[in-house]
């Protein structure tokens, strides 16, 4: 069974990544870029600050250790765990992966943690904001920076998919301690 899963992922990857172009390379690799997101942050959380004024610094201290939390976990309990190599260090087909400005990143790649981390912004901000149009840009955008590590030859699907996943169900929790902790101290956050 993970031989198959494992065929399966490496399969779509190289498909996946078969297609690309000069235009689309520098797209991509911006899209990947984590400086290049700052404006949606600052964006996101000035509309938390404008609309929970004084409690937002209890949200966003959440949010920040959130962040932290997946980067970090994502990490130490899964890439120094499944040692799973990625794409681009694959001696298997590293002949044929499709790499932009010649970057691979560190040896292993499940979990993405690109895909962790935007996954659990996304969930996390959606639940806090509770607004429908927002809630389905966020995680396009979640979407569009994970399939850029595809794009970019350093992570299969299965370490987007597992971020992802693993990102929402953190944010997930963190949302419910969040509340715990409004409620603890007699903050209302709805």
């Amino acid at each position: 069974m993970i031989g198959f899963l494992t065929h399966t992922d490496t399969t779509l990857f190289l498909f996946l990544n078969s297609f690309h172009s000069p235009f689309w390379d520098t797209v991509m690799w911006h899209i990947s870029g984590r400086p290049e997101w700052i404006p949606l942050y600052l964006t996101v959380t000035g509309w938390i600050i404008y609309k929970f004024r004084w409690k937002s610094i209890l949200i966003i201290s959440f949010a920040i250790l959130l962040i932290i939390l997946s980067d970090q976990l994502s990490v130490k309990l899964f890439k120094e765990t499944f040692h799973r190599l990625r794409p681009c260090h694959n001696q298997q087909i590293r002949a044929v992966v499709h790499l932009v400005n010649n970057y691979c990143g560190g040896d292993y790649g499940f979990i993405s943690n690109h895909a962790s981390n935007s996954f659990a912004l996304a969930a996390f901000t959606s639940i806090i904001l509770r607004n429908r149009t927002y809630t389905i840009l966020i995680f396009a955008w979640a979407l569009l920076v994970s399939c850029s590590r595809i794009y970019l030859g350093v992570h299969y699907p299965g370490d987007i998919l597992g971020g992802a996943l693993f990102g929402y169900l953190l944010a997930k929790l963190m949302v419910y301690l969040l509340f715990l902790t409004g409620r603890r101290f007699s903050v209302r956050l709805r």
